[in-house]
């Protein structure tokens, strides 16, 4: 049964304030269990397909790049990450990338969707492919674009993880969001559309008040703390992934290594499929939404 809408959770006042902002798409709320919520929007008809969107970002990064291209084919849900956009996890728990993906899926259960493609970019892909791994007679298939595929040590451990400590982490992620991540997470959001440059249109559409907010980033903290185990099983359950899997990566990425991450995977998913864009670096959907799009297309149920 399709969930009815709801009005944005406002657990913080910061929320409230950006469900007036008309850069955010506007969204509707499933409401799961123990208290969580996944924030979603929908667009376009055919078939199913899921968006999930990956580190220091919110549903509108997919949104604004190849959702469009894709509801002109699929029926389109985009989905903030528990923790992320307008999706509630309670505080400690849920940041392990598996527990994400059983929460996406439940979020997808109650929608009524019938065998999506699950589609994740980055941190997203990790989840794409765990939603893959937890329930392969549920879903059409797979599309990673450039996924983390393997646990690895990463700058969000040092940048992001002492945010996610249980006592102090809170508080730390207030004064920092007051003042020096004005500064670093410019930098960051930049830096991953290296070797290309942030697009105009994202620059003034994307709500980075939203993805910057302090309860966000303690998330993004949680969430590297829980890479680790979560990747390892990843790793060790990609030999037995049943679904089709699409994997598309840019050589130039230097936010995930291409070589490290989706060509390790491929050689461990049976029949994976694994697309090289040269020259292309970690926010490749935002260039090359045609390629995302065959890929989809490519695990369509007939």
């Amino acid at each position: 049964m399709a969930a009815a809408a709801e009005p944005l959770p406002g657990p913080a006042a910061p929320i409230q304030e950006e469900q007036r902002d008309p850069r955010i798409v506007p969204r509707r709320i499933v409401r799961l269990s123990d208290e969580r919520t996944i924030g979603y929007a929908e667009t376009g008809s055919g078939p199913d397909l899921v968006a999930i969107h990956g580190t220091l970002m919110c549903l509108e990064d997919l949104w604004l790049g190849p959702v469009p291209a894709l509801a002109e084919h699929f029926r389109v849900v985009a989905v903030d990450r528990p923790g992320h956009g307008f999706s509630l996890r309670p505080r400690g728990r849920g940041a392990d990338l598996w527990d994400q993906a059983a929460c996406i899926r439940a979020a997808v259960r109650q929608l009524g969707l019938r065998r999506p493609v699950i589609l994740g970019h980055s941190f997203g892909g990790a989840v794409a492919l765990a939603y893959g791994m937890l329930h392969p007679e549920e879903i059409a298939g797979v599309v990673a674009v450039a996924p983390i595929c393997f646990p690895e040590a990463r700058l969000e451990h040092v940048l992001f993880g002492p945010r996610a400590l249980p006592f102090g982490g809170d508080q730390l992620s207030r004064i920092l969001g007051a003042t020096s991540d004005k500064a670093l997470l410019p930098l960051l959001w930049n830096a991953m559309f290296f070797p290309g440059t942030m697009p105009d249109s994202f620059a003034r559409q994307f709500p980075f008040d939203l993805a910057a907010r302090p309860a966000q980033i303690t998330a993004e903290g949680e969430d590297a703390g829980w890479l680790w185990p979560g990747l390892t099983r990843s790793m060790l359950s990609y030999p037995t992934l049943q679904v089709p899997v699409r994997l598309i990566a840019g050589t130039a990425d230097l936010v995930v290594n291409t070589d490290l991450h989706a060509r390790r995977a491929g050689r461990l998913i049976p029949g994976a499929r694994l697309e090289l864009l040269a020259g292309s670096g970690h926010m490749l959907h935002h260039f090359h939404a045609e390629t995302i799009v065959r890929a989809a297309l490519s695990l369509r149920p007939s």
